[in-house]
């Protein structure tokens, strides 16, 4: 039996390429070889976004990114969250077999409320029921399709953990039922730097954007912090923020070059800025193109969801029917 691969991205914010090194390029990778399912997470966006029409466009451009960085919808099934209501069934009955304990200690739902606390404000401030229960949501996203593995960056492993620990109790409870899925991090990109040495997250607003035109990507990478070291300076390749980024563009040979100069002095940080400016325009110069066409006929990106929901939900319905009659409701009419 082939295993199945699940992974989703948020449209909160244009993708960049700590989305493509981290989890873009490894997720595709993985159809070579697995079932691959890939979703857009727009429910999940709800709590945080408030803006409809926002919502639409970035969903939208998270599609375009994925299908013009090589998703082919023929070979892999491609969703949109919201086309799928077993997931939301779903997540009803995973609350009430969850434990509040568990997601009390969920590092999002814990960071605000540490927050909250140096701040002075209420424990519960900005918290809302939806990120609070944000984790059995993505529990059930991954364990509606009997998934096996999921390729996470780092920050999101305690989620996979969770829906670990969820799947085990349901099976516990209920009989095997559930398949127990496993996080899958590359250790190469567990994390990419932004161009202020932070992570890179759209949060900070250190990132570059993987479609951004040539003006604002060379604006970016000549953002990127480095120290004041001379060019004849030895330098520590393992520690320099650019060089990080530049790790994952630069032929082999050229890596090695750079990584020399670095070690034995003669690294000037604007000529590795100025390489890395030319190896991301080229890199992503023809899924621009592609992106491009793809955000100018949204109807185009409408059908491809909507065949890989139906292909989805064919997946979903003989799960949700297990757990329907391993909890004791057998509906064969729903």
């Amino acid at each position: 039996m082939t295993k199945i691969a699940l992974t989703g991205i948020k449209p909160t914010g244009t993708p960049h390429i700590g989305n493509y090194l981290g989890m873009i390029r490894p997720a595709l990778e993985l159809a070579h070889s697995y079932r691959a399912l890939y979703f857009i997470a727009d429910y999940h966006a709800l709590t945080t976004e408030r803006d409809p029409e926002r919502l639409r466009r970035q969903t939208y451009e998270v599609a375009a990114t994925w299908l013009a960085l090589g998703l082919d919808p023929r070979e892999v099934i491609f969703f949109r969250q919201s086309d799928i209501p077993e997931v939301f069934e779903f997540t009803w009955i995973l609350s009430c077999v969850t434990a509040k304990g568990l997601l009390n200690r969920a590092h999002a739902y814990k960071a605000i409320v540490e927050e909250n606390i140096r701040q002075g404000r209420n424990t519960d401030d900005t918290i809302n029921a939806g990120l609070f229960s944000y984790p059995v949501l993505m529990a059930a996203d991954i364990l509606l399709f009997g998934t096996h593995v999921v390729p996470v960056g780092q920050d999101q492993k305690q989620h996979v953990e969770i829906a670990r620990d969820i799947a085990s109790g349901f099976n516990s409870h209920y009989g095997n039922v559930l398949t127990i899925p496993k996080a899958l991090i590359r250790k190469d990109v567990m994390s990419v730097p932004g161009v202020d040495g932070r992570k890179m997250s759209k949060s900070y607003r250190n990132t570059i954007p993987i479609f951004a035109d040539d003006k604002f990507i060379r604006k970016q990478v000549m953002r990127i912090v480095t120290d004041s070291k001379p060019p004849e300076a030895p330098k520590n390749p393992e520690t320099c923020n650019l060089f990080s980024l530049y790790r994952h563009f630069s032929p082999p040979e050229d890596l090695e070059e750079a990584r020399m100069l670095y070690l034995n002095g003669g690294a000037k940080y604007s000529d590795i800025k100025n390489k890395l400016i030319v190896l991301l325009l080229e890199k992503f110069k023809e899924g621009r193109r592609t992106y491009e066409v793809l955000l100018n006929d949204q109807a185009a990106i409408e059908q491809i969801l909507k065949q890989g929901a139906t292909a989805a939900r064919a997946m979903a319905k003989p799960v949700l029917a297990d757990v329907r009659l391993s909890i004791g409701i057998d509906r064969s009419d729903l």
